[in-house]
């Protein structure tokens, strides 16, 4: 990701003042100049309660809806939290006691739901993993949903909290299990 300038600044960067930092994988830290640090925006609730609470009443009821809609089509073993400031969708370390290479203290990472400033963005990690669930979610956005697809690697954004299509997004979170997702991870991303 570019460091600097107007595309940080796009992303919804909040200021953070401590001068001469470089670029740290690990916290997402970008220089914007020898005095100012923007990091991306997540949210410092600890539950998931807390977060909800928190979100403009414009985006609060898609997010509890889809919310809702994945946790009923999640297969079993997956859990919800607070993960990196947004809704995480995570292998419990339960399950997988590795957990999550960049940071093993983590749980697996499998998918993230977050009300950031300019849209609702939701991650799926199988998506960058693996590129037949890709072309399925891309076919099946276009055949069901109006308008164009708004997608980074593993990051889909909807700008207006009436764009999100929460059944095909629950969908796409039930098309792999935890043993799917584990393998995979470990094949394709754990290297």
């Amino acid at each position: 990701m570019p460091v600097g300038g107007r595309h940080s600044a796009s992303l919804g960067f909040r200021r953070q003042g401590q001068p001469d930092c470089r670029c740290k994988e690990a916290n997402d830290i970008y220089l914007i100049d020898s005095e100012s640090l923007f990091y991306p925006m997540t949210s410092p609730a600890t539950t998931i309660e807390q977060y909800f609470d928190a979100l403009p009443a414009d985006r609060l009821p898609v997010m509890r809806r889809l919310h809702q809609a994945i946790l009923a089509a999640l297969p079993p073993g997956f859990e919800a939290t607070m993960s990196y400031g947004m809704l995480g969708y995570v292998v419990p370390h339960s399950i997988y006691p590795a957990g999550y290479h960049c940071n093993p203290k983590e749980p697996l990472p499998f998918a993230s739901l977050a009300s950031q400033k300019n849209n609702i963005s939701f991650y799926h990690m199988g998506l960058y993993a693996q590129p037949e669930l890709l072309a399925w979610f891309q076919a099946a956005y276009a055949d069901r949903v109006p308008g164009k697809l708004d997608m980074g690697k593993s990051c889909i954004r909807f700008k207006k909290p009436e764009q999100v299509p929460v059944e095909l997004l629950a969908e796409l979170c039930g098309k792999l299990g935890v043993a799917d997702w584990i393998a995979i991870y470990e094949k394709e991303i754990k290297r």
